[in-house]
């Protein structure tokens, strides 16, 4: 069996931040820009708080049956949960999209390819 690869977001909106926090968070704007974003592991939280208040995460997780990506979905919204708890940030509206990398339809140059090795 061949291990798969998941990718998950996780999206939700601060809420409730005093202005200290506000603060924070647009301090360290540039180190969460969606030009930086990324799937990693840890998870790569991106947000543009002078725009709106929404903010994404990016998880990057594995495993064996096409069912794992349910618990992947699970560990990446606690991991989300637990990254917004630690800093005392409340959100709402926390939602979760997981999408399998062998599933996923080939882009046009992948397709070429496949064509061209006789796939």
């Amino acid at each position: 069996m061949s291990t798969r690869t998941f990718r998950v977001i996780v999206r939700g909106v601060f809420d409730g931040l005093s202005d200290d926090q506000r603060a924070e968070l647009l301090g360290r704007a540039a180190e969460h820009d969606i030009l930086r974003a990324a799937f990693t592991p840890e998870g790569n939280l991106t947000y543009d708080l002078a725009a709106r208040p929404a903010f994404t995460f990016r998880f990057l997780d594995s495993g064996e049956a096409e069912e794992d990506i349910l618990e992947a979905t699970e560990r990446a919204e606690e991991a989300a949960r637990a990254w917004l708890g630690e800093r005392g940030y409340g959100y709402k509206n926390l939602r979760s999209v997981a999408e399998d990398l062998s599933q996923a339809p080939l882009g046009k140059r992948q397709r070429r390819e496949a064509a061209r090795k006789g796939v």
